[in-house]
């Protein structure tokens, strides 16, 4: 991809971005109150959120890896299950993570 492309590509994708929200924006208020809606944004926003973890998590590129970042993100539910606060739970899964790299996995 030349240069050019790409930076029409980031400036495109920032402009879809900026309509959609103002797009959420212009929508009108009694819209979104109905709780059908409030239900869904909700399961929407967790839905995308477990989405980018599990890729993060289980690719490299087109592949899917098992390596260090994988029990990382055991460690880290573990913890959030025990309700540990959330900065120790960042902690515990980058320990766990450097931990198993630093004895050559991942």
């Amino acid at each position: 991809m030349t240069a050019t492309a790409l930076w029409v590509t980031v400036l495109v994708a920032s402009l879809a971005a900026f309509a959609l929200k103002l797009a959420g924006h212009l929508v009108p208020e009694h819209w979104l109150a109905t709780a059908r809606v409030q239900r869904t944004s909700g399961l929407v926003t967790v839905a995308l959120l477990v989405a980018l973890v599990v890729v993060q998590t289980f690719t490299d590129g087109q592949a899917v890896v098992l390596d260090a970042r994988v029990p990382a993100l055991g460690v880290a539910a573990a913890a959030l299950a025990l309700r540990v606060p959330f900065l120790a739970v960042v902690v515990l899964a980058a320990a766990t993570a450097a931990g198993l790299r630093a004895l050559g996995w991942g």
